[in-house]
């Protein structure tokens, strides 16, 4: 029997038991950089019945920059004007908005991550937050998640009540163990302080929390808990997470090293190839029955931008598959177009170049990167890049003697990490993804002195159905959409549609 597709399915036919539709979504799309999972792009993914992700990434300094650009089209705006907290959102359109954008001048900075509480940073994490998902949502019922990175502890909890307020349906999370997200998730929709344990190297771990009053100011919204999905690499950490309701997700996604982004490194010691790149093999493959024996809905990653790759999770015992890299290339994609056309004309030319870089991810974590000449993957411009650390988002809070807490990052000035304990090996290669990634969407800061901020793009390395769907869909310049996408991964005609 065939498996029937979600847009198949009435409207309102719910399955209370596990908030998906009777029969859930088999495509989640993935939740890429920094605002490339845009809400552009999930909100057209969600209105064909599959799952929209936006990326939860620094979504403060993108609301921010948004804000001081003169919100062009006056959409955070008009999502503002929705919020259930009116104060918050005039406290931070006071702060960041410039009706006539900022006339060439830098970006103002936003407050950096910390564990001792700042107001300012919290209204606008839980405003950027907001935005993004409100918008996501808007004209259709289908579901939308948003995904966090683990690595940036610091953010979680603010970011995760902001997504809550808009009535995000689902948490995705990955690039570490997310122990702490479901108990989050319950203390934040029930208006009550919610919060995670932080990794401090050299020192204890430090609890980190929101008092979601001290942003609403008194109100008390209704709020729904969003269902949470787990990214994992392989069966033990879905077992291990399984075992405590506590930390138990709703589900799982399951990556393999073939995803774009953060990846986990391989099981073992660290073995590079002849091109450097890090050396996976069977341990890290996912045993998918072992999976499906835990008994929560799962998804696969990584390689499954096919749809005979879509069967074969199927039949696996998957519930569906995510994927990243279709969407990213898609016309809905927050990618600048100059940097989306050159990711094309490369594809269809057989030059597009996608490494697992080792180095490159302030986190430790290997990291996807596509090579383009004027990003930085360039190594001239890598050599060019002052380095500094300015957004912080990815800097690791370390103990300093006294017991005091400190912030470092190995994309900071190489004697500045050293100060602060740092080791000098972990600085070779390492990029500051922050501002790459802002780069990416148009975003990028230009400093005071001239020097303008430039994007790395991240992608999967397995590109085979970017290009099988690039040349079904005649391979023009703007490429296909995220609707075209969905259809053919599902295979609802032996051609996407040219909507």
């Amino acid at each position: 029997m065939a498996r029937p597709r979600t847009t198949d399915i009435p409207k309102g036919d719910r399955n209370m038991a596990t908030g998906f539709p009777s029969a859930p979504p088999v495509i989640i799309q993935g939740g890429m950089g920094v605002g490339v999972s845009s809400w552009q792009l999930a909100r057209t993914v969600s209105a064909t019945g599959q799952m929209g992700v936006v990326s939860g990434t620094a979504l403060d300094i993108v609301l921010a920059r948004r804000l001081q650009d003169g919100d062009p089209g006056g959409h955070a705006r008009l999502a503002l004007k929705h919020c259930p907290l009116p104060e918050l959102a005039a406290r931070v359109l006071e702060r960041w908005f410039r009706p006539e954008g900022r006339g060439g001048r830098p970006y103002s900075p936003g407050p950096r991550l910390g564990l001792r509480g700042n107001t300012v940073g919290d209204d606008l994490a839980v405003a950027g937050n907001f935005v993004e998902v409100w918008l996501a949502k808007q004209g259709h019922d289908g579901p939308v998640g948003i995904n966090f990175l683990e690595k940036i502890q610091l953010a979680t909890p603010a970011a995760a009540y902001g997504a809550i307020l808009a009535g995000v349906d689902y948490v995705l999370m990955g690039a570490g163990i997310p122990r702490d997200i479901p108990s989050l998730l319950t203390a934040l929709s029930r208006n009550t302080p919610g919060g995670v344990w932080v990794d401090v190297a050299g020192g204890d771990r430090q609890w980190h929390e929101l008092d979601p009053r001290t942003v609403t100011r008194g109100s008390d919204p209704e709020l729904r808990r969003p269902r949470f999905l787990a990214i994992v690499s392989g069966q033990a950490l879905a077992v291990y997470l399984n075992r405590d309701e506590a930390t138990r997700p709703d589900g799982f996604v399951v990556e393999g090293p073939t995803a774009g982004g953060h990846n986990t490194p391989p099981r073992g010691r660290l073995q590079l190839d002849g091109t450097g790149q890090p050396v996976y093999g069977p341990r890290d493959s996912a045993d998918l029955r072992q999976v499906a024996a835990v008994g929560l809905p799962f998804w696969v990653a990584g390689g499954y931008g096919e749809p005979e790759r879509v069967q074969a999770a199927l039949d696996a015992g998957a519930t569906g598959v995510q994927v990243g890299t279709l969407f990213a290339l898609c016309r809905e994609s927050g990618l600048l177009n100059d940097l989306r056309h050159q990711l094309l004309s490369r594809l269809r030319d057989g030059t597009l170049d996608v490494r697992t870089d080792p180095a490159a991810s302030p986190t430790g974590f290997p990291f996807k990167v596509a090579r383009l000449p004027g990003t930085l993957t360039d190594p001239e411009v890598y050599a060019a890049r002052p380095r500094l650390c300015d957004l912080g988002y990815l800097r690791t809070p370390y103990a300093r003697e006294g017991g005091a807490i400190g912030y470092r990052c190995p994309a900071e000035p190489i004697d500045v990490f050293i100060r602060k304990g740092g080791d000098a090996s972990n600085t070779a290669g390492s990029v500051c993804l922050c501002n790459a990634l802002t780069g990416d969407v148009g975003l990028s800061q230009q400093r005071k002195d001239g020097y303008v901020e430039l994007p790395l793009v991240t992608l999967g390395s397995d590109l085979g159905g970017a290009l099988a769907l690039d040349r079904l869909t005649g391979a023009d310049d703007e490429g296909w959409t995220a609707r075209q996408a969905i259809e053919w991964l599902l295979g609802d005609r032996s051609e996407p549609g040219s909507a």
